[in-house]
């Protein structure tokens, strides 16, 4: 149990840190260069999305084991 509480610890880490990164680059572009690439527009949404699936899909498995819990 204690290792599955800390790949939880480290997943959320990972998506935090994914989000936090993407949103720093960006700002560091506009304010210095006013244009944002094209490479990075790819990182901001490729973070997100794996923020997203790391945060949904533990969501979603909550759910499901809830209404089996429920159902039992």
């Amino acid at each position: 149990m204690k290792d599955n509480r800390g790949f939880k610890i480290s997943q959320y880490a990972c998506a935090v840190l994914l989000i936090v990164s993407s949103i720093a680059l960006v700002a560091y572009q506009v304010v210095h260069i006013d244009d944002v690439a094209a490479g990075l527009l790819y990182y901001v949404a490729q973070s997100f999305l794996l923020a997203g699936s790391i945060f949904g899909l533990d969501q979603y498995i909550r759910i499901i084991k809830k209404n089996y819990d429920e159902n039992k």
